[in-house]
């Protein structure tokens, strides 16, 4: 029962995730970590959603932004490693709760002024892939942030999730050696349990690729900007 938990809401997470570029780690680590280590829980999740960019880039190839995944990637790469090796060690409620407030600001802003963007900056691109970063290796959901900044260059459907899953490989990569090379191994987790997780994760992108082409082009920035809405106040009141 278990793992029938476990893959149920990775079909959901991976599914979610996929659609608005984040969410796959908002639902898993938070979930899982109720019944599992939370350095495992990190571990096992970023496996799972070091696919989910691979599956990201193969359903939405068409497109991609070279020079985003490149400055994005720079700091995110560096901070993510810096990330994963503090992981367990600040005090991630307080984070959490200040990220949300960060989502929830963002979001209400940008609503009541629909035509503001964030400077498309190189400076803004760094930025956010350093938050995104440091934010996915310590506690494993740094998505949200990235999404934030990639809104704000109002990229096609197809090349902001291919994009989005460019630099999110980068940095999971490096996160990932950051907690192996931390000692954080799989031990509550099992192997075949991992196996299912990625196979599942495929369904998951598969599904939402199948969604994400009925919304309209126009509409796709309301969807991120809901969808980051609805994560800061689950990282706010819960």
């Amino acid at each position: 029962m278990e793992n029938l938990y476990i893959l149920i809401l990775t079909l959901i997470a991976s599914s979610v995730g996929t659609i608005t570029g984040f969410g796959t780690s908002t639902i898993l680590v938070p979930a899982l970590s109720l019944q599992y280590p939370l350095v495992e829980t990190l571990l096992f999740v970023g496996i799972v959603h070091w696919f989910g960019d691979i599956w990201k880039m193969l359903f939405f190839k068409r497109g991609a932004n070279w020079k985003l995944i490149l400055l994005f990637g720079i700091t995110g790469i560096v901070l993510s490693f810096i990330g994963a090796k503090l992981a367990g060690i600040f005090p991630e409620e307080l984070l959490k709760k200040l990220l949300g407030g960060f989502l929830i600001a963002y979001v209400t802003f940008i609503l009541a002024n629909p035509k503001w963007k964030l400077p498309k900056t190189n400076a803004n691109a760094l930025v956010g892939g350093g938050l995104s970063g440091f934010f996915s290796g310590i506690f494993g959901v740094g998505g949200a942030i990235r999404s934030t900044f990639l809104s704000a260059y109002n990229l096609d459907k197809s090349v902001f999730l291919f994009t989005s899953g460019a630099i999110g490989l980068l940095i999971d990569s490096s996160r990932l050696v950051g907690y192996f090379s931390g000692g954080i191994r799989l031990t509550d987790y099992s192997m075949p349990t991992l196996i299912a997780a990625i196979i599942i994760s495929l369904l998951g992108a598969y599904i939402a690729k199948l969604v994400v082409n009925k919304i309209p082009q126009d509409k796709f920035r309301l969807v991120i900007a809901i969808a980051l809405f609805a994560v800061g106040i689950r990282y706010l009141i819960f």
